[in-house]
């Protein structure tokens, strides 16, 4: 059986505004989610470690750690 594969068009985020989306690291993976949600007008919030050297990139970024 092939995969589905989703598109911009299958995604919805009507139920997701004026929600706050918490995104947990700030590396390669969740730098690039967090940025995408932001630029989709969603509210990211970025969930690090109090010692985490990604701390002030997240901030430089404009996200709230």
């Amino acid at each position: 059986m092939a995969a589905k594969v989703y598109t911009d068009k299958d995604a919805n985020l009507r139920d997701l505004k004026g929600k706050t989306l918490a995104v947990l690291g700030f590396g390669s993976q969740g730098h690039a989610h967090a940025l995408n949600l932001k630029e989709s007008g969603l509210k990211v919030i970025v969930g690090l470690y109090k010692g985490s050297k990604s701390r002030r990139v997240a901030k430089q970024k404009g996200f709230e750690v």
